[in-house]
């Protein structure tokens, strides 16, 4: 089984770098306007009603973007670092704007810590391939690419929930103010994607160093057993024959009596 094991480590870093590679296609969205980052964003909402808005809007994770007649990011804004889901503070007024995104904060720290969480698992998901790589020689390398990993997807499920919840929570408060408003599948489907390759990769990582324990401690116990089965082997043989040369020299002796 020791064989396996770099077998189960290269599955593990591929699948890690699928999950590194989702992400960065979320990531970038509103920082790069081109194919296919232009189709993904997290929530798109008619805003005709709000003052130099554009109609419709999609939140990106860099900028607030428009939409193209074939559907794609367009005329987005200035890039924004962390850029939070908040209406009022987004396009500077609260005309047109529903009154759930008005006094309250709630969504700007939804957002902001999404976007927290989802670079922090980017950063475990680095150090994760990159000492992943020490897994295709050592058990020790599988599980510390199982630790780091193990981190990423952590962070990965935190920021996935937090865009869940601004995303669903910002779509319904649209609608209640007549302003239709959808989810970016695209952005989701990475997103959620990403935590289910940190899940395997994990699971794969540990399994690989598990292969190499087993494989060491059947040894081990092999080793320890045949030593001990060789040392009763002699025992039993050098108790018989005592008992063997103790019978004969009783049986000479009672001869020498008889005769």
């Amino acid at each position: 089984m020791a064989g396996g094991r770099p077998i189960l480590a290269l599955l593990s870093l591929v699948i890690l770098a699928g999950g590194i590679l989702l992400q960065f296609l979320v990531i970038l969205t509103g920082a790069v306007n081109s194919s296919p980052l232009d189709g993904i964003y997290f929530l798109q909402a008619a805003t005709s009603g709000i003052p130099g808005a554009r109609n419709p809007s999609r939140w990106t994770f860099f900028a607030i973007c428009g939409r193209d007649s074939s559907g794609h990011n367009a005329d987005c804004g200035s890039p924004v670092p962390a850029l939070p889901f908040d209406p009022p503070r987004n396009f500077g007024t609260e005309q047109g704007i529903a009154d759930q995104f008005i006094g309250t904060k709630r969504f700007f720290y939804l957002s902001r810590f999404m976007f927290a969480f989802y670079l922090i698992a980017l950063f475990f998901a680095a150090c994760a391939l990159a000492l992943g790589l020490l897994a295709l020689f050592s058990r020790l390398g599988g599980y510390l690419g199982g630790l780091m990993t193990s981190l990423a997807l952590f962070f990965q499920t935190l920021a996935a929930c937090l865009m869940t919840a601004w995303t669903v929570l910002g779509r319904n408060h649209f609608r209640s103010n007549d302003q239709p408003a959808k989810l970016g599948v695209k952005a989701y489907g990475f997103t959620w994607a990403a935590v289910a390759c940190f899940f395997l990769s994990t699971i794969l990582f540990c399994c690989g160093g598990a292969v190499g324990r087993r494989d060491n401690t059947y040894a081990s116990s092999g080793r320890r057993s045949g030593g001990g089965g060789l040392f009763s082997k002699f025992g039993r043989k050098r108790s018989t024959r005592s008992r063997g040369s103790f019978v004969d020299g009783e049986r000479g002796r009672v001869k020498d009596e008889y005769s």
